[in-house]
């Protein structure tokens, strides 16, 4: 079952409720630097998990410390429900590593 998108007014508005994470081409995007390479590493299993149980997958790259994520639901044609759920998880997932920001 795909979420219904929603509104660039309603996605700004729930922005604010969200750590670091920004608007960026129409999808929720955050860019994360860590102390190395198996920190970076350790969170993205993490997260991985959290995504595969979820059955929502990230966009995302890696290179070296530093991981970027773009949530976006492409079924949906741009950012729902799903995004949000999956971001405030990742989000609680931070809030036990230590990302460099």
């Amino acid at each position: 079952m795909v979420s219904e998108k929603i509104s660039s007014a309603a996605v700004t508005e729930r922005l604010a409720d969200l750590g670091d994470w920004a608007l960026v081409d129409g999808k929720l995007q955050l860019k994360l630097v860590f102390k190395d390479f198996v920190a970076a590493f350790e969170f993205m299993s993490k997260v991985a998990l959290l995504a595969e149980a979820a059955r929502h997958h990230p966009e995302w790259s890696n290179v070296y410390n530093r991981v970027e994520i773009d949530l976006t639901t492409h079924d949906a044609g741009g950012i729902t429900e799903q995004d949000f759920d999956l971001a405030a998880k990742i989000d609680r997932v931070l809030a036990q590593s230590a990302p460099d920001q």
